[in-house]
């Protein structure tokens, strides 16, 4: 999976392009891979009230969900600095709600082009999923 993991970086990239941060000017752009081969992207879009601000990772996640998509193996993640960057906690409680955090891949790259890979549940450990919430 070295070359999908290659291309889903190169997807987050292009999709840093296009994210809206006037406030922080940090760009972040994510690249979601579906169980079925799809590539969803997404980049953060601030906001001038900050709380309604999303991340590139939830863009990806929303875009996939609204055209039917849930299953998901990989999610991409690259942003304005030089160490890899990993999706925030909201992120990771979006992330949660749709895959196995024992097999879900976070793939991150440094400012070196090194690719870091880490589980979600390392991200996330004892997170609250939908299981919780079943009787």
């Amino acid at each position: 999976m070295e070359t999908d993991k290659r291309q889903l970086l190169e997807a987050a990239k292009e999709a840093k392009k296009y994210s809206y941060a006037p406030y922080s000017n940090f760009h972040v752009g994510a690249a979601l891979y579906c169980k079925d081969g799809s590539i969803y992207t997404g980049c953060n879009i601030e906001n001038a009230a900050f709380t309604p601000t999303n991340c590139a990772e939830r863009t990806a996640v929303f875009k996939a969900v609204s055209e039917g998509k849930k299953d998901f193996l990989a999610i991409a993640v690259v942003g304005d600095r030089e160490e890899p960057l990993t999706p925030c906690g909201v992120c990771r409680q979006v992330l949660t709600e749709f895959v196995d955090g024992s097999t879900f891949e976070v793939i991150m790259e440094d400012g070196a082009g090194s690719i870091k890979v880490m589980k979600l549940e390392e991200l996330f450990p004892a997170s609250f999923s939908p299981k919780d919430l079943q009787s």
